[in-house]
């Protein structure tokens, strides 16, 4: 298997998952019954009233607690989401300096990382700032250039990744032909045309390798709509560098206006 000699941001091939968080262990229904152990046949009436009693009271706890995760689930999945738009915005500021002049200018004072590329997809309404690195850290608040790949919008293969349910969600409608925009640092576009799209395994590093046409390779966790994180698996986006044509019509949006 092919490894790459620069460095990766973790030891596993991108390990985007979802930003969501995983279920909970032990909540598990029916619960298992321990081995060993059977329901008594028989007995008074009045025992099997009491227990009857403990079992509707053991239900009635159990429900309240499962709908009490289930809001925190909700909440939990409504924080990572405002937290992203914020620090987009936040990170929008930050790139209209950078295309003032600043370099790697961070987002807020005690942030590791800085944007180092817009990415836009105008006929979905993407418009996302990218990040320096593809690690937990980065990707929390927007998509994440990969150390070791080319810079977004520089010749070779730019590597960038993120979470399936927040910044790079749209992948999952991204089809092949349509056109991605990437604004570097000094304002200059590129643009890219998607070619495929593919199922891999988490470890297939090879999507990383610099020879072969300037390109972006777009990574996050797969299936989208899985109901925790951990997989194995990964959706991998290609887009071909090309020429700028008359249907690659930048989105206007405040800051940093990429026309």
């Amino acid at each position: 298997m092919n490894r790459i000699t620069a460095r990766p941001d973790r030891d596993d091939f991108l390990g985007v998952e979802s930003a969501h968080p995983a279920t909970l262990p032990g909540l598990e229904w029916p619960p298992r019954q321990a081995k060993g152990k059977s329901t008594p046949r028989g007995g008074n009436s009045r025992a099997a009233r009491g227990g009857a009693t403990r079992v509707g009271r053991w239900s009635a706890v159990l429900a309240a607690v499962l709908l009490a995760l289930g809001a925190w689930e909700f909440g939990q999945g409504f924080y990572i989401q405002a937290k992203a738009q914020v620090a987009q915005t936040l990170i929008r500021s930050a790139w209209t300096r950078t295309l003032a002049g600043e370099r790697q200018v961070k987002p807020w004072p005690w942030a590791d990382t800085w944007p180092v590329a817009r990415l836009q997809l105008a006929d979905k309404h993407v418009d996302l700032f990218v990040l320096a690195g593809a690690d937990g850290r980065a990707i929390a608040f927007g998509p994440g250039h990969m150390f070791g790949t080319a810079l977004p919008g520089e010749r070779g293969n730019s590597v960038i990744g993120g979470h399936r349910d927040t910044h790079l969600a749209f992948l999952r409608d991204v089809a092949p032909g349509s056109l991605l925009s990437v604004q570097r640092p000094d304002g200059t576009l590129r643009w890219y045309r998607v070619k495929a799209a593919q199922v891999l395994d988490k470890d297939e590093v090879w999507v990383t390798k610099q020879d072969g046409p300037t390109r972006l390779t777009l990574v996050t966790c797969y299936p989208f709509d899985a109901l925790s994180a951990g997989g194995d698996q990964r959706y991998v986006v290609f887009a071909n560098a090309v020429e700028r044509s008359a249907e690659a019509a930048p989105l206007k949006t405040k800051g940093g206006d990429a026309s």
